[in-house]
């Protein structure tokens, strides 16, 4: 293995990375333009919104086993402490976040009494724990404040990305894509 592969993220670590990312931003819009609709189109998009959700996890899932079971490049050297404690606080916050945000989901609709459709394929069922409509609504407040928290922490992720790739010149984005140059 040459020493750039060996600074780069694995091909199937950008997979998982570049298709969990489009599909946030993707699910992120979904939720927001659904917002503004009346029912019952708020409704069959939302759906779209919870069926994505679901294919986030598995995706994040099949990610994380991806990541216990191939190495992970050594942060750039040249990072200062506080840099490297905060790319270890949000990576951490973004797979509890991408974990959480589809389970809470799945959790509310559940005690709403809802199951969840997944592009007409197969429908996940409600988890066995009753309905309590209040409780579903105070969990769909906390998904929505997790996902701003999400899309907020993304706009950092990205800030420190390219920081890193134009100003600092150590790789930066270049280690999560297969081409461009990453420096030793």
């Amino acid at each position: 293995m040459s020493e750039t592969h060996a600074r780069r993220y694995s091909k199937g670590a950008m997979l998982f990375h570049w298709a969990i990312a489009i599909l946030v931003i993707m699910n992120w819009q979904i939720a927001e333009r659904a917002g503004s609709l009346e029912m019952p189109l708020k409704a069959e998009v939302f759906g779209y919104h919870k069926a994505w959700g679901m294919v986030i996890l598995a995706l994040t899932l099949g990610r994380l086993a991806w990541r216990f079971t191939h190495r992970v490049p050594p942060l750039p050297a040249d990072l200062a402490r506080w840099e490297a404690a905060l790319a270890r606080t949000v990576h951490t916050i973004f797979y509890v976040l991408l974990i959480g945000l589809p389970l809470g989901g799945w959790l509310a609709n559940s005690l709403g009494g809802r199951t969840i459709d997944v592009f007409g394929l197969f429908t996940i069922p409600a988890l066995p724990v009753g309905e309590n409509g209040e409780l579903a609504g105070q969990i769909f407040d906390a998904h929505a404040l997790g996902g701003s928290i999400f899309i907020a922490l993304i706009g950092l992720h990205i800030l420190g990305a390219l920081k890193h790739t134009f100003f600092d010149r150590n790789g930066g984005i270049f280690r999560m894509l297969p081409f461009g140059k990453v420096p030793g």
